[in-house]
């Protein structure tokens, strides 16, 4: 029989009163010292206060006393989890099954397992088996939530989600998790409203208020963003919410807050402190081996940028694999991708060691991560310290604030010299421009304007990044421009029915009629670039700027004004123009971007004699030289390896 204490302490631990369970539990202990319910209770309650190593020693003692112990053995698996020890733990909710088969919550833990170990078919299994047996699992139906997210099977994810709130109301995790596929499923309003429920439930959900910041970025509820940026500031500070790094940067253009961030973020979502796997061996190959290791190796911007560089790197000198975290759409780019690199491994199903693993048995030298803090990327990969020098590159534009990854490719004009110090990496500064295009590309004829849903006559103002990038500071400006040149339009991209609807309604509310905002349907990457051709003007964004959307626009001849920010997303679209040699069109601040738009549009033939020089001296550009980027791109890649062995 349990000791008097121990109901008690389980009572108190399922209401959240961990100090009182803990006493409670302790004082249960303490009358019975071997008893094993009370010895698994406390192991659950220190879990719960992050006191994993006590926690484990608990479950360790009570599975001394009944080695078959199915509660321990479940218990103690979640808590292995937690300690990064994935393979240990599965043993372990594996004995717990073995012990108790019908035992709902081993079944629902071994999924949250295999779910780390990206074996998530097999996580799936298991979720159905906890939910057969127990039908009004919420907890259950939550975790299955997030395994389907994890498999893009985004509609059944949330209605997963819904069944968990049915079954328990007040679920917050249920209510993040629902956030989360209406977001992929592009109803970001609802998930704004999913994510403001979960808060009001559990206002310290550690996850809830960076996606309920992005929900209200991408619907441009900019009465939200306002209140939202300082809270975004305040709990990076105070280190306590997990803020996706990537959502801060639409919110703050410093890069100090930023590094702030990505060290947060480290932290609270990598792994903690694993053994490496490289341990200062010198490989000494005939080659240099590079693995680049991305999400994106498929029909995706950051392929069509970095596809022709591929196929340019010296085969005399590299030998190169790319590791895809990413599902393969048979697409002619997924195609193209495999026949460019000398390996190409799928990695979907294999956890984050299993990939490090890899990586060292290939005996890598340098391993260059393309996807940083962004969806589907696998930044912990590299935690495990596979090879012996370790790069950030293209896909993320910020710093990891991480003690894993040792290079950063970047350049002087995207971070100053007084900004390195903002950065965890060392900063490799390119010579030229961080920025690399595919000059493979070819350039169609372009549709008529009626075609495009364009007016038939009047000046095309144009911007194609994202509608999330959009701030009341700059869309002020907009506005006036438009005020100022008689018939001209903005044209944008079509976006969410929010985000056009809030657009709309803030031009009106400017004085400028809704139907002098154009938006531009989706189309193929191809059509796009195309159309882009009848725009007079590229009006960028800040704190975040145009990027890919910058280096498309002026492939296809586009002039691009900019002003660029303190931050690194801030100053791409600046090192894009210098590189172009357009220097003229980064104009100081805001008053003087606003300006030279103005005098752009009323000066047809400056405008005129800025696109021709674009395209008669695109061939000689150092941003559409990709030849002469990947040579410099090599040279600092056999500097970091000479800088390493030395």
């Amino acid at each position: 029989m349990p000791p008097p204490g121990n109901k008690r302490a389980l009572a108190l631990h399922d209401l959240g009163r961990l100090d009182e369970a803990l006493e409670s539990a302790g004082r249960a202990l303490a009358l019975q010292p071997h008893h094993v319910e009370a010895l698994n209770t406390c192991g659950m309650v220190l879990a719960d206060f992050g006191r994993q190593q006590e926690a484990l020693a608990h479950y360790d003692r009570a599975l001394a006393l009944a080695p078959g112990f199915p509660d321990a053995l479940s218990n103690r698996a979640l808590t292995l989890k937690s300690l990064n020890r994935l393979e240990e733990a599965l043993a372990s909710v594996e004995q717990a099954l073995t012990a108790q088969g019908d035992f709902a919550q081993a079944w629902n833990n071994r999924g949250i397992i295999l779910s780390d170990l990206k074996r998530m078919g097999e996580a799936l299994h298991c979720y159905d088996q906890a939910l057969a047996l127990k039908p009004d699992y919420a907890e259950g139906y939550n975790n299955r939530a997030t395994a389907l997210f994890g498999l893009k099977r985004f509609s059944d994810s949330l209605m997963d989600c819904d069944r968990a709130l049915a079954l328990q109301g007040r679920f917050a995790d249920a209510l993040y998790n629902k956030g989360n596929a209406q977001s992929e499923l592009n109803r970001p309003q609802e998930a704004l409203l999913s994510y403001e429920e979960a808060l009001a439930i559990d206002p310290n959900h550690p996850n809830a208020l960076s996606g309920l910041a992005n929900a209200a970025m991408t619907v441009g509820d900019w009465a939200r963003t306002a209140r939202l940026a300082e809270a975004l500031k305040a709990e990076v500070l105070n280190g306590r919410s997990r803020i996706q790094p990537f959502v801060l940067m639409g919110y703050h253009d410093d890069n100090a807050l930023q590094l702030r961030c990505s060290q947060n973020y480290a932290r609270q979502a990598g792994p903690g402190s694993v053994a490496p796997l490289w341990r200062g061996e010198r490989y000494g190959h005939g080659k240099i081996r590079l693995a680049y290791l991305s999400a994106d190796f498929q029909e995706h911007v950051t392929s069509a940028l970095l596809a022709e560089m591929f196929e340019r790197h010296d085969r005399e000198r590299f030998e190169i694999t790319a590791v895809s975290f990413g599902p393969d759409d048979n697409s002619a780019m997924r195609a193209r991708l495999v026949k460019a690199f000398d390996r190409f491994h799928d990695a979907r199903q294999q956890s984050d060691r299993t990939v490090a693993e890899l990586l060292r048995g290939w005996e890598v030298d340098i391993a260059i991560d393309l996807g940083g803090y962004t969806s589907g990327a696998r930044p912990w990969v590299l935690a495990h310290r596979p090879a012996p020098v370790q790069v950030k590159y293209m896909g993320y534009p910020g710093t990891s604030g991480s003690d894993f990854i040792d290079y950063l490719i970047a350049d002087d004009l995207v971070v100053p010299q007084d900004q390195h110090r903002f950065f965890s990496e060392k900063i490799a500064a390119m010579p030229d421009t961080l920025w690399v295009t595919d000059t493979r590309r070819s350039l169609g004829d372009a549709p008529s304007r009626s075609e495009a849903g364009l007016p038939e006559q009047g000046f095309v103002f144009c911007c194609f990044n994202h509608n999330w990038k959009i701030t009341p500071a700059i869309f002020d400006i907009w506005m006036r421009l438009l005020g100022e040149v008689e018939g001209s339009v903005l044209w944008l991209l079509e976006g969410n029915a929010g985000i056009r609807g809030n657009l709309c309604r803030e031009a009106k509310a400017r004085g400028i009629a809704e139907s002098r905002l154009v938006f531009a349907g989706r189309t193929s990457p191809d059509k796009h670039l195309a159309r882009q051709q009848l725009a007079d003007l590229f009006l960028d964004t800040l704190p975040y700027n145009a990027h890919t959307t910058a280096s498309d626009a002026l492939w296809a001849g586009l002039p691009l004004v900019t002003t660029p920010g303190h931050s690194f997303p801030a100053r791409v679209a600046a090192s894009i123009l210098k590189a172009a040699n357009l220097s003229e069109l980064i104009a100081a601040d805001l008053e003087a971007y606003e300006g030279l738009a103005l005098w752009l549009a009323r000066d047809p033939q400056g405008l005129a004699a800025i696109r021709t020089k674009l395209m008669e001296s695109r061939a000689g550009l150092a941003l559409f030289d990709t030849v002469r980027f990947t040579r410099n791109l090599e040279a600092a890649f056999a500097a970091m390896l000479v800088h390493h062995a030395g």
